[in-house]
């Protein structure tokens, strides 16, 4: 039997989780979120709900893969192997990797549209319109079907290129510069924006607490969902990621660094991008693809020094969307790997080729696309997730992996929390959702 991949240490296993954990939603959704529902006031339930995912959910996928050292679709399969249902639980696996691969898709669009920007931060091109017609006019055609094929493409052979070289040599050793140096740029970035004139009134912004929004159920609900899709709790990256720990790792310990470095890579994106909205006396009331590549242009473009500012910025958005974009894409490989016997290089090729021919054809939907992921399939394959562990495998089984690697044995309350808590949470994360057209 072929020996199965590994990270080379710890920090290369964390580094990689987080990366896959920070990525477009803290930069581009948790900073209009906490300016829309009250700053303190969101971000009290925020902080809460990440303990909540990251101590269960987290946890959960991690042990999960670790344990029966395969993806999702084995997984699922092994868990169900003792009820004589496997190839019920190969089909449900297929859930989450799917949701994976459509994910990357999607994603891979987007990171065309952040590798343009970056590159045209050097030459100049992203700041070269006039006004924020200008901005949104570029971006508009830029964004639109077929509108931007080989920034595209490159973007996704770069993703692709390093998980040929394999967990350790390509995903482990990319996060230790990827994330180092997203984190380091968004620094610079955050003291520059500190030093600009008007943003101490962004920094009152983000820390007020409105009793008033703070008891208004939608803060709640838009915090969780902001936590819940942060943490990457999908059944699918974070568990193949698992898969490759070696039996001394502390998974707690670990989920517990991945929380708190993207908690940090969050709050730092806001405390560039409010204060700098703040400097310019606009309202941060615009999420998403809007505000990266409109707003915060048209932004820069009026600051002292934005030529260099433009650059910092669309360099760490791209090192932090390369970072998720390679943790969605390695479930599908694994799982090429895994179900046709072929090596990595080919599995690698294989839905390369996939995530061409459709992620050009999606760039005209491509919002949608996403909404449709965020809304079913994300919540579904962690609800999924969780009932196969922590359900269907059972407490013992749960406890005894979970504990694996740790000095001290974790809390008796874990397995009950999981089962009765957050098991419920995956549920109305998919309700909620639905409802509301989104909460993620």
């Amino acid at each position: 039997m072929k020996k199965r991949e590994s990270f080379n240490n710890k920090w290369g296993f964390i580094l990689a989780c987080i990366g896959s954990a920070v990525g477009m939603g803290n930069i581009w959704m948790f900073p209009t979120r906490v300016s829309i529902y009250g700053g303190g006031s969101y971000l009290i339930p925020y902080f809460i709900f990440v303990v909540l995912i990251g101590f269960t959910g987290v946890i959960g996928e991690m042990s999960f893969g670790r344990a029966t050292r395969s993806g999702p679709i084995d997984a699922f399969g092994i868990a169900m192997e003792k009820k004589g249902k496997r190839k019920l639980g190969e089909l449900l696996g297929g859930i989450p990797v799917l949701g994976a691969l459509a994910m990357a898709i999607g994603y891979t669009v987007v990171m065309g549209w952040i590798l343009k920007y970056m590159i045209g931060a050097f030459t100049g091109s992203t700041l070269s319109p006039e006004d924020i017609d200008g901005f949104a006019s570029s971006f508009g055609g830029m964004a639109s079907s077929f509108g931007n094929n080989a920034w595209q493409i490159i973007a996704l052979a770069i993703g692709i290129t390093i998980l040929m070289f394999g967990v350790g040599n390509g995903i482990e050793k990319a996060n230790k510069v990827l994330m180092p140096a997203f984190f380091v740029l968004f620094i610079i970035l955050a003291i520059y924006a500190a030093c600009q004139p008007g943003a101490i009134e962004g920094y009152k912004y983000i820390f007020r607490i409105e009793p008033k929004v703070l008891a208004d159920p939608k803060t709640w609900i838009f915090a969780l969902g902001q936590a819940f899709f942060s943490l990457s709790v999908a059944g699918n990256g974070t568990l193949i990621y698992g898969s490759y720990l070696p039996d001394d790792e502390d998974i707690p310990g670990a989920a517990g660094r991945v929380a708190l470095f993207d908690t940090i890579a969050a709050m730092l994106a806001a405390l560039v991008i409010i204060p700098a909205m703040a400097t310019a006396g606009a309202q941060l009331n615009q999420g998403g693809p809007g505000l990266l590549f409109i707003y915060l242009p048209c932004l820069f473009k009026s600051m002292p020094g934005g030529y260099i500012i433009a650059i910092l910025f669309f360099v760490a958005v791209f090192m932090a969307g390369l970072s998720s974009l390679i943790n969605l894409y390695e479930a599908p490989i694994a799982t090429v790997q895994e179900k046709l016997g072929v090596g990595r290089k080919p599995a690698c090729a294989i839905i390369g080729v996939i995530a061409v021919v459709v992620s050009i054809c999606i760039q005209g939907i491509v919002s949608d696309w996403m909404d449709v992921l965020s809304i079913y399939i994300c919540p579904l394959g962690a609800g999924l997730a969780g009932i196969m562990f922590f359900w269907v495998c059972g407490k013992k089984y749960v406890e005894t992996q979970v504990n694996t690697g740790r000095e001290k044995k974790f809390t008796e309350k874990f397995v009950p929390i999981c089962k009765y808590i957050y098991c419920p949470v995956c549920l109305l994360v998919l309700i909620l959702g639905i409802l509301l057209g989104g909460i993620g």
